[in-house]
């Protein structure tokens, strides 16, 4: 089984650039590190989440542990120093039998427990997971315990429907109640919001159910709507317009693309997500076929868009 770190991170709003360009070098180093997978990046996303959030693949719990205790790794880290403010946290979570299971809003819950209390804690933490259960619009619950040498905190992720669910159940008297009463067992607590990338888009896809999604669809999905809206703003808008008329510098120019792009990808995907439904959730025994299909459909539209604008643009 899979295991992904989870690391959260506060940079200082002005390093903000220089951040995403020194994770770029990091994701280019540690793609030739052993047992290495894949590596995502959230960036924050204000008010609800704060933080960067790095999610980084590897094959098995060694080869992450190798990592996280690399003297590459460390070195990194030192680079990046000055950017930051407070502490990471930093997790590690086996993967479920699927792969991690998108959610529009999730949380990750850190406690250091009191030495000679570990006991104790594991019964409170059946208490409050029996409490929560009952929370409207829960979608999962996780439970990791230390990882020795490698992780001393107990973690808890949960993932909700809505960030009402998830900020209702946060602020429940339930949930207050609970949390006091463990407070003679813990050293520290802390919880810190972490929300998905593109997910939040396929969320009212083919109905209510909470079976995951495969990324690597709602990858396409995006594609499928992104391109032509960058291509056709570059040729009616960006050249004529912004660089030809206005005269506006190639940065600017993407800037404002970008944005334009980023809206309309954001209010579109939706609706495509919505005419795929029955390819993002196949009816059970048809995974395979349903699957070839929907990825055969795409692809000769991918084709389709390319040619025509290859030739009349």
């Amino acid at each position: 089984m899979s295991v992904s770190i989870v690391t959260q991170t506060c940079v200082r709003p002005e390093r903000a650039e220089d951040f995403a360009r020194w994770q770029g070098e990091t994701s280019n180093f540690i793609a030739s590190f052993p047992g290495f997978i894949e590596q995502r990046l959230t960036p924050p996303k204000p008010p609800l989440q704060v933080d960067w959030v790095i999610l980084q693949r590897f094959n098995n719990l060694d080869a992450a542990r190798a990592w996280l205790t690399s003297a590459e790794r460390q070195a990194r880290i030192e680079g990046a120093a000055p950017m930051l403010v407070g502490r990471d946290d930093v997790h590690i979570v086996q993967d479920e039998a699927e792969g991690i299971k998108p959610a529009p809003a999730s949380v990750m819950i850190s406690t250091r427990v009191l030495p000679g209390k570990e006991a104790e804690y594991r019964i409170w933490e059946r208490r409050i997971a029996a409490a929560q259960s009952k929370a409207p619009g829960l979608q999962g619950y996780r439970f990791e315990p230390p990882v020795p040498g490698v992780q001393e905190d107990y973690v808890a992720i949960l993932r909700f429907d809505s960030d009402t669910n998830l900020q209702a159940w946060l602020d429940s008297p339930v949930r207050r109640k609970l949390i006091e009463e463990a407070a003679p067992l813990t050293e520290e607590f802390h919880a810190r919001m972490a929300r998905t990338g593109f997910d939040q888009w396929f969320r009212d896809a083919a109905g209510p159910s909470t079976a995951p999604m495969p990324v690597w669809k709602m990858d396409m999905l995006v594609l499928l709507m992104l391109y032509p809206i960058v291509f056709l703003f570059g040729v009616f808008v960006g050249t004529p317009l912004l660089g030809n008329v206005l005269g506006l510098s190639f940065a600017v120019s993407l800037f404002l693309g970008n944005i334009v792009s980023v809206g309309l990808t954001g209010f579109l995907v939706p609706w495509v997500a919505g005419r795929f439904g029955w390819w993002l959730r196949p009816a059970p025994g048809k995974e395979l076929q349903t699957g070839l299909l929907g990825a055969g459909v795409i692809l000769a539209m991918y084709a389709a868009m390319v040619l025509v604008f290859w030739r009349f643009f």
